[in-house]
């Protein structure tokens, strides 16, 4: 059993707030194009300066194409002028690089998840609190407008008192591995990689999660590279990580629910994703995106066949690809001095509910999660830094 953590917040940094913060990038592939591009030519708080790359070439063409600088991760970490690290790298490298960004006094964002382990990431939550810097940790698409208007119409009582939640999502790991060979890594498993979508989503939008029962499996630990162009197509692979998992989770709040993940499908991503009410019903829309439907399902009379569909409309802020939007929302954080949205404390808890999964899996019971997290406040419109 894991022991508790303490999740308060503690931040003594008093920023000038008119300043902007200096970012450096730490990953250079396919992910860091949108990253670079929006943290660049979208938000107005941050100042993206340099990026680093394992492959220094990598790093030499994103700076040409972007005109920040290419230098070493060594390099970053002695800058004094660079205030934060956003890490776009592979899940099993996220702890080393988080603490050495730490203990260099810089703020740190990283991609999903923040670690692969629990424990290392209770290491890193002490040491931010210790040193007094902001962790923030991917995915941050619950910001984007379809999960931001759900999270409105749940507070605004559209469908009552909640009661339930159902969420079945599929992948084709096959496809999808083939041409991402950080898959087939540690953290590159269904539950840690594409799961985390919708467990951020749905703490979120609901409170954390109490305790879960869990069966996951890998189908296929050896498969095959599907994916024509590729290196090593027609080849077969090591895949060690779980393709399928099923798991009935009970929240903080007594709301049950079900999530079923399944790596093992033909199709590319379709989320099922429906929250219920004493007064209606959300179906939302794929929590790896930023934007798309979010549906009200209910009656206008006391008949079972007056089923009335609408669409939930607050917002449309941010309903385009808006990576990067979690580094700059902590970026204003850290200059208003409050806390940040995409925080550690939620990350942390989505992280041990996945690990709870898996030690449910293993044992046969459910297993308790000890970590709570508040729900993020809704991002209102106009609040985060733009450009004009």
């Amino acid at each position: 059993m894991n022991e508790p953590i303490n999740l308060k917040r503690n931040h003594d940094y008093s920023p000038d707030p008119y300043k902007k913060i200096r970012t450096a990038v730490v990953g250079c592939g396919a992910i860091s194009d949108i990253y670079l591009n929006n943290m660049i030519h979208k938000f107005s708080n941050l100042d993206v300066i340099a990026c680093a790359s394992r492959h220094s070439d990598s790093a030499q063409r994103k700076a040409a194409l972007y005109g920040i600088r290419a230098c070493s991760y060594d390099e970053i970490l002695q800058d004094d002028t660079i205030d934060m690290v956003v890490i776009l790298t592979p899940a099993p490298t996220h702890y080393e690089l988080i603490r050495k960004a730490l203990l260099g006094g810089k703020h740190v964002y990283t991609e999903k998840t923040m670690t692969v382990r629990l424990g290392e990431a209770k290491e890193l939550i002490r040491l931010s609190e210790e040193k007094g810097l902001y962790l923030g940790s991917a995915p941050d698409t619950f910001l984007g407008a379809a999960l931001q208007n759900a999270r409105r119409a749940i507070d605004n009582g559209v469908i009552g008192e909640v009661t339930s939640f159902q969420i079945h999502a599929n992948r084709n790991i096959d496809i999808m591995a083939s041409y991402a060979a950080f898959l087939r890594m540690p953290g590159g498993g269904i539950c840690f990689d594409y799961g985390v979508y919708y467990l951020t989503a749905l703490v979120s939008l609901l409170g954390s999660v109490k305790k879960v029962s869990a069966i996951v499996q890998n189908r296929n630990e050896r498969r095959k590279n599907r994916r024509p162009g590729t290196p090593g197509y027609d080849q077969e692979y090591e895949y060690p990580n779980e393709s399928q998992a099923a798991a009935v989770l009970e929240l903080k709040n007594g709301v049950l629910g079900t999530l079923v993940l399944n790596g093992d499908s033909l199709l590319q991503d379709q989320a099922v994703f429906m929250i219920y009410g004493t007064k209606g019903i959300l179906k939302l829309t794929d929590p790896n995106q930023f934007g798309g439907e979010v549906t009200l399902i209910s009656d206008d009379s006391e008949q079972w066949e007056a089923v009335k569909k609408t669409t939930v409309h607050y917002t449309d802020a941010f309903s385009e690809n808006s990576r990067g939007i979690g580094p700059a929302e902590m970026a204003e954080a850290i200059l208003e001095g409050r806390p940040n949205r995409a925080n550690k404390q939620m990350a942390y808890h989505v992280l041990e509910v996945i690990s709870q999964m898996m030690a449910s899996s293993e044992s046969g019971r459910f297993e308790e999660v000890l970590s709570v997290c508040e729900r993020p406040a809704v991002l209102e419109d106009g609040v985060l830094c733009r450009t004009p």
